[in-house]
């Protein structure tokens, strides 16, 4: 009889101590991915979907990019870094693989340009090495844990006011959904299946618009098989969210060499809103921080390009060799045009501040120097390379109805029926500017903090942080756009102002020598006060006041000045304080800086408020999406081919005083087909003439209506082989289609509304 000796299990310190490390280091990671899939998964995302997308994400985004950005680094930084860089470089890679496949017909082996390049990697000897990397410099687990709670506060920002808002499909015919969602769906479904893109609501329309980003859905459903819904309403947004906001972290500590600017620059990027005083929340000088990312995905698409852009630049910016982080080395001089020409495309705001930024650097560093900064000046050819690239090709010299106007922006706040003049007129302009900066730009305070650290001696990267953050509320107040959509350039500005003023609050926070237990009262005193400021504004903050523009931001006024009274009390009473509490002595700067970033901290919260209050697309103008019309459109997607072009009778997602708003997308979108003529309230001619504008093309939308009013064999006929029409989508609540279609076309789907018809 033997016996068996029993297993030896290697309990001794060092072996627990590298499992507890392990454990410390993995943790954050293992929460925010599982507290992401759970939000995504409590707002009815198909769990094989969200497996699907997870493949995705790993194996064709990240997993090439950080492969070739590995390849193009001298020397590496963190993994975080290699990982986030590496899905930013992912979404360059995927544009032009995109557009290689769409134009020899293969969308459906867009799966195969990841696995070209994981094979190149795998099968040349020099580039193996970037499978395996070492020499990685580690990860604060504070700098983790504050990334992964940012992730998880804008995730679920996003769940209450975009995701729990808008079903992935209709529930009822009573469903309603923010416009824009059915458009940006459209985009995507034009993308997945044509090339050259056209807009898809009138199908001989060129498309001359920033499509990058619609793209990118595009791809996630080709290679991932996932219904486009699914990803345009559950998973692209919040997934890009999350990446800008590790990318910003990332970008932050690379560009200072300390890891919590980056960190602090994700807070005040994603969880400290635009500082507002009524509620539901107002913007007088914009939209709310979800609003512009959800309705408009190309927002949040272009920053994440235009954050990995900047840590690239700041490269070339910055070539002192004594750098705290290693740089990235002539790999650079690859990376920064790829990212510029899928910036292009991806928001036609992101460029020119790009561009001024890199002009305003290169003055200051040859001013400074006397030397003509070369790499800077490079770069800068290169932005105007790839804006002359969007202009011409992309946008085909289109201005969208943007105009020099400077002021004009700010101007209705400040404007009366009555000329103000004098004194009265100078304190109204000055106070619409305090109310413009407080509510838009007090994130950025901390940039105060630095210049005044520095005594004006800048770094070469914080000249160029700090000509990103002038830029984008410069364009602002010089161009007018209609829409508002000028605001977005203050926008882009947000993606360097928000790292050069965390990189002022630590520089603060590194003079005022802050003990670790110090940090953690400031810490609580920063949530104590952001936790007050909600609970006073959820009970005291009324609607703005109905009237003139100027009455919008008197709350906002009220509600700062009271503030900076209780400010200039507490710096008064700080010194007499801290003659008794030796704690206090030489914080007084770093509490006040963290009290006033706080301000904005109920910006997001109160927009939650709002967004809870009203289903189906929030307080923004939803309109009815019935699930009957969509369950035709989707059978036709089912039933017919990619080539197809549809033909419908519904143009008008509503009619006022007998116009017709034609903002009517949603064939388009859920059939993922062109229409022959839907709604043309967005295609790119219309800009400067609004929804209500009839069709330029009366003509041609007589022979389309003819056809469900009055069909002849003739034109039918003349629709099919002219214009590729095959299939004719009818709902009878706007008008019954003529019996007579009934002979000339075979009647193949019917419910209580709708009927498609197939053209022989």
């Amino acid at each position: 009889m033997s016996v068996t000796a029993p297993a030896v299990v290697d309990s001794s310190p060092s072996t627990t101590s590298a499992s507890v490390g392990a454990l410390r280091r993995w943790s954050p990671l293992v929460v925010g991915v599982g507290y992401f899939a759970v939000v995504l998964l409590a707002a009815d995302t198909p769990p094989l979907d969200l497996v699907r997308y997870a493949g995705y994400v790993l194996l064709a985004l990240i997993l090439p990019g950080t492969l070739v950005y590995r390849a193009l680094r001298r020397r590496p930084h963190t993994l975080v870094e290699d990982v986030a860089m590496g899905a930013a470089v992912g979404l360059v890679l995927e544009l032009p693989a995109w557009a290689g496949y769409a134009v020899l017909g293969l969308g459906d082996w867009l799966w195969t340009w990841p696995a070209a390049i994981v094979a190149v990697f795998a099968g040349v000897p020099k580039l193996r090495r970037n499978w395996l990397v070492r020499g990685y410099r580690p990860t604060p687990v504070g700098w983790s844990w504050s990334v992964v709670g940012a992730v998880a506060f804008f995730t679920t920002y996003l769940s209450v006011t975009f995701l729990e808002r808008n079903p992935i499909l209709p529930t009822s015919d009573g469903t309603r959904q923010y416009l824009d969602l059915a458009y940006q769906l459209s985009l995507a479904g034009e993308a997945k299946h044509q090339f050259p893109i056209h807009l898809p609501q009138v199908a001989q329309e060129p498309l001359d618009y920033h499509w990058f980003g619609y793209v990118h859905m595009a791809a996630t459903s080709l290679i991932g098989h996932i219904d486009l819904p699914v990803v345009a309403l559950r998973l692209t947004i919040p997934a890009l969210c999350a990446a800008a906001i590790v990318l910003t972290a990332v970008l932050g500590w690379r560009v200072s060499g300390r890891p919590y600017v980056g960190a602090i620059a994700a807070v005040l990027f994603f969880v400290l809103g635009e500082t507002n005083f009524t509620d539901p929340v107002t913007m007088p000088f914009g939209t709310q921080a979800s609003f512009v990312i959800w309705h408009g995905m190309s927002m949040i698409y272009s920053w994440v390009l235009l954050i990995a852009l900047i840590a690239v630049l700041a490269d070339l910016v910055d070539r002192r060799a004594d750098r705290p982080v290693a740089p990235i080395g002539r790999g650079a001089f690859v990376l920064v045009p790829l990212l510029m020409f899928a910036s292009s495309g991806a928001k036609a705001s992101t460029l020119p501040v790009v561009g001024a930024a890199l002009a305003f650097t290169a003055v200051v560093l040859l001013v400074r120097t006397r030397r003509i900064p070369w790499a800077v000046v490079g770069a800068g050819l290169t932005a105007a390379a790839a804006q002359l690239f969007a202009t011409a090709v992309l946008y085909r010299f289109k201005a969208y109805g943007i105009e020099v106007e400077p002021f004009a922006s700010l101007e209705p706040f400040w404007a009366t029926p009555t000329d103000r003049s004098g004194w009265a007129g100078a304190l109204a302009v000055t106070a619409v500017f305090a109310a413009f900066g407080v509510n838009m730009q007090l994130r950025v305070v901390g940039i105060g903090p630095l210049l005044w650290l520095r005594r004006g001696r800048l770094e070469p990267v914080q000249w160029f942080l700090l000509g990103g953050t002038l830029a984008g509320p410069a364009f602002f107040l010089l161009l007018q756009q209609p829409g508002g959509a000028n605001q977005y350039f203050t926008r882009a500005g947000f993606t360097f102002a928000v790292v050069l003023s965390a990189w002022g609050y630590v520089l603060l926070a590194e003079r005022a020598e802050l003990t670790r237990r110090s940090r953690a009262a400031l810490g609580l005193f920063a949530l104590v006060l952001a936790v007050a400021l909600v609970a006073i504004q959820l009970r005291y903050a009324e609607p703005a006041p109905v009237g003139a523009p100027s009455d919008w931001i008197q709350p906002l006024l009220w509600w700062s000045g009271g503030l900076a009274v209780l400010a200039v009390l507490a710096v008064g009473l700080w010194r007499p304080a801290s003659q008794g509490i030796p704690a206090l002595r030489g914080r007084g700067a770093i509490a006040l800086l963290t009290a006033v970033l706080v301000v904005g901290a109920p910006g997001l919260v109160m927009d939650m408020q709002k967004s809870a209050r009203w289903p189906n697309g929030g307080a923004y103008t939803p309109i009815s999406l019935p699930k009957s019309r969509i369950d035709a459109a989707r059978w036709t997607r089912e039933h017919s081919a990619p080539g197809d072009v549809l033909a419908t009778n519904v143009h008008c997602q509503a009619v006022v005083n007998g116009w017709c708003d034609s903002r009517s997308f949603w064939l388009s979108a859920y059939a993922e087909r062109r229409v022959l003529v839907e709604g043309w309230g967005f295609a790119p001619r219309m800009a400067t003439l609004g929804a209500y504008t009839p069709f330029w093309d009366q003509d041609l939308l007589r022979r389309n209506d003819a056809a469900f009013t009055a069909p002849t064999e003739a034109g039918l006929r003349d629709l099919r082989d002219r214009y590729a029409v095959r299939w004719l989508v009818v709902d009878r609540s706007v008008g019954p289609e003529s019996p007579a279609l009934r002979q000339l076309a075979r009647l193949r789907f019917e419910n209580r509304r709708m009927a498609v018809y197939q053209l022989p």
